[in-house]
């Protein structure tokens, strides 16, 4: 019988702020049949895991500690009967932190063989742990619009990770790229491939109808902005939503809401994106560095807005 050790994660037992993010103690999991144990080196803090610890999701599962984390890139420490990975292996996971094992914020993951791909070949797992999340998100997003090239998309959020991600693969897909940003953010969303970039706002869609008057053919509303981006749709379009917005713009625009948990098990979405990261068809942006024991820190500065690329925590071995 395996012996239940103990390992280090980064976890909460009661939602609220950052400051309740706390190292705790954990039994070390180990591998089932058809799954991989990680030993995470990297794991990328999204708004998804500030929704978490904030209690937007309810409780995460059965048992506190809660712990946070969607991404992690790390080696294979552990191999479940069936799981076709060696120990060594290096590798980038999706993780679903409401699950029985809870989040990538550990020194040790448990994840079912199909949420692990191989890293990109010259990323290191910092970088490698900003792709899986919101890479299939954007991915998907573009599944969903189900755009021809040379048709026209428009990117709300686009100096973020999901928006700068929606933008590159939009561009390697033929598609024309408009795109909000602040001034700030300008020339970098233009360096990402937006063919146009527009001035971000509550009023965005106002700018974009006076560039395609007819509307443009998909929205990926990276923003949130939700029923103040769906007149920048032309009728009969399609619009990507985050957070599962129920309302209903008319003109037979197509509401999609992704949900990339339901997609935790796509490799093949998740092999493409390790291929597309390595033609450099997207572009993963680590904007810091911090000590896993610093989460709180890097909740902090997540919430309070600026980040440009993905803050990671670092697990030491």
């Amino acid at each position: 019988m395996a012996s239940l050790a103990a390992m280090r994660a980064i976890g909460f037992i009661e939602f609220g702020g950052p400051d309740t993010l706390h190292v705790v103690d954990v039994p070390e999991p180990h591998a089932g049949p058809g799954e991989v144990r990680i030993r995470v080196h990297a794991a990328a803090v999204n708004p998804s895991d500030i929704a978490l610890r904030a209690g937007h999701f309810g409780p995460p599962r059965d048992q506190a500690p809660y712990i946070p984390g969607m991404d992690a890139a790390g080696e294979i420490s552990e191999v479940g009967e069936g799981a076709p990975w060696q120990v060594g292996d290096k590798v980038m996971a999706l993780v679903v932190p409401t699950g029985p094992n809870g989040g990538a914020y550990a020194d040790q993951i448990v994840v079912p063989a199909e949420s692990v791909v191989r890293m990109p070949e010259g990323a290191d797992f910092f970088a490698a742990s900003t792709l899986p999340m919101n890479g299939l998100t954007a991915k998907l997003t573009l599944d969903h619009l189900d755009l021809s090239p040379g048709q026209t998309i428009a990117v709300t959020g686009a100096a973020g990770v999901y928006g700068g991600y929606v933008v590159q693969l939009a561009k390697a897909a033929g598609l024309r790229v408009l795109a909000d940003a602040s001034a700030a953010d300008e020339q970098m969303v233009r360096d990402l491939g937006a063919d146009v970039v527009v001035r971000r706002g509550d009023d965005v869609a106002d700018r974009i109808r006076e560039l395609c008057p007819e509307g443009v053919d998909g929205v990926a509303d990276g923003a949130l902005l939700n029923e103040r981006i769906a007149p920048a749709v032309r009728d009969g379009g399609g619009m990507v939503v985050l957070r599962g917005w129920d309302g209903d713009p008319g003109r037979g625009i197509t509401v999609h809401k992704v949900l990339v948990v339901l997609s935790v098990k796509d490799t093949a979405s998740l092999d493409w994106l390790r291929q597309q990261a390595e033609a450099r068809a997207v572009t993963p942006r680590v904007a810091r560095v911090l000590p896993a024991e610093q989460a709180a820190e890097a909740h902090r500065l997540l919430e309070a807005g600026g980040i440009r690329g993905r803050l990671v925590l670092g697990f030491s071995s």
